[in-house]
């Protein structure tokens, strides 16, 4: 498996979880459910979180300040996403998504090194392999709170397992 493949698998179950919420009224997704939650109280603190998440890591990190948050201002610490239309959370969220995508599609070095803290001289490293894999399985994390949150609102979250959006390989015949 590589960072490209996967990339694509969280594309299709991003667009198709995010395709569910459109659904549902703001107000469910606004509704407080996570008791005592420092930053993250509803449904679309998640999303905005899972958002920046990527932006940061990948497009300000990586590739030196080229993310897209400053064309939505927000505080990235504390969300509080319910003063933003789901709209406008998933419009950054898309443009992030591009940028990602067209980021892998360039082939980056995956070997080369990323420093964690940008302006400090002595900050730790990580390959980009690395970095990219951490923003992905963050993503896998949220959005799996995010359908324990559906659920507890009452609805059927959709099936976003890996197996449903890459099909596995039919076995070649023994001959």
């Amino acid at each position: 498996m590589n960072v490209r493949e996967y990339y694509t698998y969280l594309s299709g179950a991003r667009e198709e979880l995010w395709n569910f919420l459109r659904a549902l009224p703001e107000a469910e997704l606004n509704r407080p459910l996570i008791e005592g939650g420092d930053r993250f109280q509803c449904i679309k603190d998640l999303v905005l979180h899972v958002v920046d998440v990527e932006d940061h890591w990948i497009h300000d990190v990586a590739r030196g300040g080229q993310g897209v948050a400053a064309r939505y201002p927000h505080d990235w610490v504390r969300p509080q996403a319910e003063g933003y239309a789901l709209g406008w959370i998933l419009q950054y969220g898309s443009e992030v998504q591009e940028r990602s995508r067209a980021f892998l599609e360039g082939d980056p070095d995956l070997e080369r090194r990323v420093k964690l803290i940008q302006d400090d001289p002595q900050s730790e490293t990580v390959s980009l392999d690395g970095l990219l894999w951490h923003v992905m399985t963050h993503e896998v994390r949220h959005t799996a709170q995010i359908a324990l949150l559906v659920r507890m609102l009452g609805h059927t979250p959709p099936w976003l397992d890996f197996l449903r959006f890459m099909r596995p390989q039919p076995a070649l015949a023994q001959s």
